[in-house]
């Protein structure tokens, strides 16, 4: 991919590598903090705005603590989930800042 990325792209980009993540297996911020090194707060707000390219994804509450259970995709909309998993990997260094 490009060495010089948008931040519309990048923003793109990292909700098909968060969709793929939390499809793969049950996630919560934590989780995917540990697994990406995302600040929480890029990870929330990536998440909420999964909708904006069709993409459904849902906290389900496995717990009595409010924030206690993991989050699962439950549909890809428009999105192609198999190219995305072809593409993993570009779509993970192009997240990975340089320098």
């Amino acid at each position: 991919m490009s060495a010089e990325l948008s931040k519309q792209k990048i923003a793109f980009l990292r909700k098909l590598y968060l969709a793929h993540m939390i499809d793969g297996e049950q996630h919560n911020l934590l989780s995917l903090n540990k697994a990406t090194s995302m600040p929480r707060r890029t990870l929330q707000d990536a998440i909420a705005a999964m909708g904006d390219i069709g993409i459904t994804c849902t906290f389900v509450q496995d717990g009595e603590r409010h924030n206690a259970g993991y989050y699962r995709l439950n549909d890809w909309g428009p999105i192609d989930k198999a190219w995305v998993a072809s593409h993993i990997e570009t779509i993970a260094q192009s997240l990975t800042p340089s320098g």
